[in-house]
């Protein structure tokens, strides 16, 4: 049975997308892994129960990533004066080939694991290689770590080095058994992960469909990421009126297929549409983007419509593993749309970019990522006594300083109620 336990301290998050709701010195109580309440002074019904008080410091709700590949941590920061095809080609591939030694699989994911555990991080969506037993390798490393999150068996029989093609029927075993193996875990989750659509033949997309509606799994992927992209996959799909009805047709684009959908960049308004009626969630990378030369993201435009979206570091297209880096890097680039593109939309503010790297993005994984009742208890506490300024700065502003200037170590992490450190 889970313990009840209270935090407390200075409680900062978002209910409402650009709207901080600020508590200082008050007490959140976590119950059987849930938030039970915010209190000023700890009702009656909750004497006695252990309070981990963490004094001034800084309270948040966990930090969500919604696309990473943890494939790639060990080479990123390279080759980022590249653009997206030549770096999966130079980069992307070769590095991916060798997580078919288990050694080396076991190496590499221990890594990232470690350093996933060490960040704010408390959930993630990530793509894995190829290979099964590597995948499977990851989920039990990433569970026994306690995260939470999906990991998704990418799958590839098209446009890709014969190094790690699949047949479309050796893809659909594969998965179909990696899904059925991968039932022993519970707080990491399998995700049906097609690379992206020029990379899966129109039959392995038809058998991904066929899995998910057998499965209930969710879905992930990559979408109108890059020009040159789009225009290979008209190619590919001329039916498709748009890239995301190459998922569509298959079933794989949100409605009863949970859907999270990277980059973004370029859909269409009848994609959004599309999108937004079945509720595909969208991952804004910026500094993936910037690396790749794909472009910048219309991140006002999603909120306006009301699209479900979040924050992902897209390790190593992205070149850092913190959500807080992403935050800022998704304000700096809404600036430069709204300066050099469209004077209309204005850039995203501080409490917008907290939303979708927490609440937002959190709804991918259910009632994740803010400190209303009845949300799962994942908690980062953050200590900013080493950013010494002579100003007095309100917690507003030490925020915004944690998030632009601290190197996003928490003290404190907890994910669904279980503190890891």
């Amino acid at each position: 049975m889970k313990e009840t336990f209270a935090l407390k301290g200075n409680l900062i998050f978002t209910p409402v997308c650009g709207q901080l709701e600020v508590r200082p010195q008050q007490y959140l109580v976590c119950e059987s892994g849930l938030v039970a309440g915010i209190f000023e002074t700890l009702p009656e019904r909750y004497a006695g129960i252990p309070v981990h008080d963490h004094g001034d410091r800084l309270i948040l709700p966990g930090l969500v990533d919604l696309h990473v590949h943890a494939s790639q941590y060990a080479y990123r920061g390279l080759g980022m004066d590249m653009e997206l095809l030549d770096w999966l080609e130079k980069n992307a591939f070769p590095e991916e080939a060798r997580l078919s030694s288990p050694e080396y699989a076991q190496a590499a994911y221990r890594i990232f694991t470690d350093e996933l555990t060490r960040s704010a991080t408390t959930r993630a969506s990530i793509f894995a290689t190829v290979h099964r037993p590597a995948t499977l390798l990851l989920m039990e490393l990433l569970e026994k770590a306690g995260l939470r999150g999906f990991v998704g068996k990418l799958n590839m029989d098209s446009n890709c080095p014969d190094y790690l093609r699949e047949t479309a029927e050796g893809s659909l075993a594969e998965t179909r058994r990696w899904l059925e193996e991968s039932a022993a875990f519970s707080g990491v989750r399998p995700i049906l992960t097609p690379r992206f659509i020029p990379s899966c033949s129109e039959e392995l997309m038809d058998g991904l469909g066929e899995l998910q509606r057998q499965f209930g799994t969710a879905m992930q992927s990559h979408l109108s990421e890059n020009l040159s992209e789009i225009e290979w996959v008209k190619q590919l799909r001329p039916w498709a009126r748009f890239y995301g009805e190459a998922y569509d047709r298959p079933g794989l684009f949100g409605g009863e297929c949970r859907t999270v959908m990277a980059h973004c960049i370029w859909s269409s308004e009848e994609e959004r549409a599309r999108m937004k009626e079945q509720g595909v969630f969208l991952a804004h990378c910026p500094q993936s983007n910037m690396n790749v030369s794909s472009g910048i993201a219309p991140v006002r435009t999603w909120l306006n419509e009301g699209q479900k979206a979040g924050l992902g570091s897209d390790v190593a297209g992205g070149a850092h593993l913190s959500i807080f880096r992403a935050m800022t890097d998704a304000i700096q680039s809404s600036k430069l749309r709204w300066r050099l593109v469209d004077d209309s939309l204005p850039a995203l503010t501080l409490p917008e970019a907290l939303y979708l790297a927490t609440k937002g993005g959190g709804e991918f994984f259910g009632k994740v990522g803010s400190f209303e009742p009845g949300y799962e208890f994942d908690a980062i506490v953050m200590d900013d006594s080493a950013l010494p300024t002579t100003r007095q700065c309100t917690l507003t502003e030490r925020l915004e300083r944690v998030v632009w200037l601290s190197d996003g170590l928490p003290l404190a992490k907890y994910v669904a109620g279980r503190r890891l450190f």
